[in-house]
């Protein structure tokens, strides 16, 4: 009874979001200079990053045991990760507005996860786009390029990583912005994780070993970008294979709790 009640539960949320998606597309298209000028400057932004890799790969480096092939792959998987992210992103930045204008009063009476609705109710396209198609010619040139394996193995694990990195980094980068329930602005704390995003920009190799093991155990930044790469590589230890799994459900937990605590303890702007 209960794996058919959370299945069931399962699909009702998938069709959720995907109406979330479809309206959202909808309003965007609507207006579709906005839209167009969204894709252009996150493309922008993201040539702008690229630098980084057409100087290595031009300097034909390795750093450690990566081949500019091999960089390449990994910040493919950095750039296709940063459009999974912007695309839910502009509700962790609007969650702030939501409980100083008190229009979290008006998500609260809904039939649904609360966490859900505030935080995947607007999913912004222009921004995911040119990053994900961008970040997967990437990684087919550079996974092509360094000769790695492509079989059922490497691909399903790559694909189950990801996945793993998506829900890692929704609960990771959520925690922060929930800071907002207990102090007024939030925009340094939006910083601050804008800039430790962009840390993990680069393979973790290029850093010293204290600064590997914070990124991949304490703010495990690493896991998100790395893991993937490393385990079509035949580089991922089974202990790391446990962590990547690990990490996503324990962070997802984390969230969780902060999230209903703050919920309990938030007071209505109108009260």
């Amino acid at each position: 009874m209960r794996v058919n009640h959370f299945l069931k539960e399962m699909k009702r949320y998938l069709r959720l979001f995907g109406v979330f998606a479809k309206f959202s597309l909808m309003s965007q298209l609507e207006y579709r200079a906005n839209f167009v000028a969204g894709v252009a400057v996150e493309l922008g932004w993201m040539l702008i990053k690229l630098i980084y890799v057409a100087v290595v790969y031009r300097a034909g480096v390795n750093i450690g045991i990566l081949t500019p092939d091999h960089i390449m792959l990994f910040v493919g998987i950095y750039v296709m990760m940063t459009g999974f992210y912007m695309f839910y992103y502009p509700n962790f930045v609007s969650l702030s507005s939501l409980v100083r204008e008190g229009g979290l009063d008006l998500h609260i009476v809904k039939p649904v996860s609360l966490q859900f609705l505030v935080t995947l109710r607007q999913l912004d396209f222009g921004m995911f786009l040119a990053d994900f198609v961008a970040g997967v010619i990437m990684i087919v040139l550079g996974w092509q390029r360094a000769g790695l394996p492509v079989n059922f193995v490497s691909v399903v694990g790559f694909i189950f990583l990801i996945i793993c990195a998506n829900l890692l980094t929704y609960s990771m980068f959520l925690i922060p912005h929930l800071l907002c329930f207990w102090i007024v602005s939030t925009k340094g704390v939006a910083d601050l994780t804008a800039a430790l995003w962009d840390f993990n920009n680069m393979p973790q190799l290029i850093y010293g070993k204290w600064m590997q093991r914070i990124g991949t155990f304490i703010l495990p930044v690493f896991v998100i970008t790395n893991f993937p790469g490393l385990f079509v590589m035949g580089e991922l230890s089974a202990g790391m294979m446990v962590w990547a799994v690990a990490a996503p459900v324990l962070f997802f937990f984390i969230a969780r709790a902060v999230w209903k605590c703050a919920v309990r303890n938030y007071s209505s702007a109108s009260s």
